[in-house]
This record gives C-alpha cells, sequence and structure tokens, in this order.
C-alpha cells in the first residue's frame, strides 16, 4: 500500500487498484479496515480505485491525538489524500460510515467533487438514522431465519454494553439478505479489522451537527447517486429517499434483495450501477 502524511503527521495508507480515472473510496464500519470493500464488485474495471484506510485502521498509523478519529476530521484527511495524488477535482464514494465522511467532505470542499456516491450510506451525520418502527418491520421479516434468535441476543448485547468484535460478528447476519458462505466470510473477515476505539471517536461528541451538514447538502451542486438495498437496516430505503431530497441533482437507486454490502451478494449490479452513474 502507498502512504502519505496527512494534516496532523500521521501516517497513513491507502490502496489502488484498477486503471482510468480516479474515484476516492472510503471505508465505514466505523473504524474497520478498508479491505472488506474489495473492488466493489468489480468496480476497478472501470475505475482507478484509490481506497483509503482510515486513520487507525489496516494499514493506517494511529493518530498521536485520539480526537481527530472523530467522523468530522477525518475528513481533512481526505483533503490531503486529495493533494498529496495532485488531483484538482475527484470523484468520491463513501460506504456506511464513509458515507458520512464524504458528505462532509463535500460540505466543506464541494469545489474538490466532481460526482458523488452514498452507497448504503450511514444516515446519524443528517439525522436520518433509522426509527424504531424501521427496526420492528425489519426484524419481523426475518422472525423465521434459523439465525435470528442468536443475531438478535448479539442486538440485545450490544444495547447493554457489549461492543466487542465477536459481538458484531455474531449480529452480522441481519446485515445481509442471505447467510450463504460468502456472506460468512465477508462477516467473519471483520474480527481481524475492526477497531472499537477507533469506532469509539468516529462517533465522539460534536461529531454530528445534522442541521448544519444537511443545509450544505442542499447547497451541493453536484451529481449525487444515493443507492439503497431493500433488506438494509442500517440504511432503510424510505430514510435514504429523505436523504435524496435534500440534494438538488440527484439519482437514488433502489437494489433489491440484496442488504447492507450488497457487492458481497450481487457483484455485477453493484459496479454496473456504480459505473453508469460515475461515467455519465
Amino acid at each position: 500500500m502507498a502512504r502519505f502524511t496527512s494534516f496532523d503527521g500521521t501516517e497513513l495508507a491507502y490502496r489502488e487498484t484498477g486503471e482510468g480515472a480516479p474515484l476516492l473510496v472510503l471505508a465505514g464500519g466505523p473504524g474497520r479496515a478498508s479491505e472488506y470493500l474489495g473492488t466493489l464488485g468489480g468496480l476497478d474495471a472501470h475505475r482507478r480505485l484509490v481506497v483509503l484506510d482510515n486513520r487507525g485502521t489496516g494499514e493506517s498509523d494511529e493518530p498521536a491525538d485520539p480526537f481527530t478519529y472523530r467522523r468530522d476530521m477525518l475528513v481533512r484527511d481526505v483533503e490531503m489524500l486529495r493533494r498529496h495524488l495532485g488531483l484538482d477535482v475527484v470523484d468520491v464514494l463513501g460506504h456506511s460510515a464513509g458515507a458520512g465522511i464524504a458528505m462532509g467532505y463535500a460540505a466543506d470542499f464541494p469545489e474538490h467533487v466532481g460526482r458523488l456516491a452514498l452507497l448504503t450510506p450511514a444516515l446519524r451525520s443528517v439525522g436520518l438514522s433509522p426509527e424504531q418502527s424501521d427496526w420492528d418491520t425489519f426484524l419481523a421479516a426475518r422472525v423465521n431465519e434459523p439465525w435470528f434468535e442468536s443475531a438478535t441476543t448479539a442486538l440485545a448485547r450490544n444495547a447493554a454494553g457489549d461492543d466487542s468484535v465477536e459481538n458484531r460478528v455474531a449480529a452480522s447476519p441481519l446485515l445481509y439478505a442471505r447467510w450463504d458462505d460468502r456472506a460468512q466470510a465477508h462477516a467473519n473477515a471483520e474480527l481481524g479489522q475492526w477497531k472499537y476505539h477507533v469506532a469509539l471517536g468516529y462517533n465522539a461528541e460534536g461529531a454530528f451537527v445534522p442541521g448544519i451538514l444537511r443545509r450544505a447538502m442542499t447547497d451541493f451542486g453536484h451529481p449525487v447517486l444515493v443507492y439503497a438495498c431493500t433488506e438494509d437496516p442500517i440504511s432503510p430505503v424510505r430514510r435514504c429517499a429523505e436523504l435524496a431530497e435534500l440534494f438538488p441533482d440527484v439519482t437514488m437507486y433502489v437494489h433489491e434483495g440484496v442488504g447492507h454490502y450488497p457487492w458481497v451478494e450481487d457483484p455485477d449490479t453493484v459496479s454496473k450501477q456504480l459505473a453508469t452513474f460515475l461515467d455519465a
């Protein structure tokens, strides 16, 4: 992996794969190494993917000040990577919590963003997190799954304070439409990829000011893709539709029958839809 020095002297790592125009790719988790993104279903056949390991994850170093794990601070790392690459304008994709970083970057540095893709975006940063009714509907549709009891027990443990990576993985069947071998391998990989203290820092007090970011998104005039999936409890379609309403130039795509990691379950559709938007 290549490396660069960010705003506070922290050395960060990124990997490049594919050919063509660059696409900055921001991982979620939060606190998970970007390895979980793979090539986003083969998107590297269409674009040169520049995939950042957020500070403290993967091959990137830990910062001296844990305050800089905060979502709004991670935006600065994206800007330093853009400068390092010598790009004036670049397309940006954020997955899940990475979409919160991507929207923050679009708000703070709109002149350097071409197209913005929000892939199954986490919605806390704009005040649109799923409500209890969303979870109730989602869980009711899965009550007969063989993994349901163990996964929901893990959710309850999390609510009671169990923030271990093992417990996260125990709940992860909820994030895939099909709990097959591919999904299980992808979920189990998180055991070696996720760091609790990084996730805690991402969500630290002051990281989210939804009203300010929402207003910034209404002024963001560049093309935006909101990519929602019907079996995703993190980014419910109805809430993603509300997110899409914020942007003046937006495309919303709803991927049927897949969960929070659609490239794991239907890679061809993901790469095709993303490439169609990015190359329009």
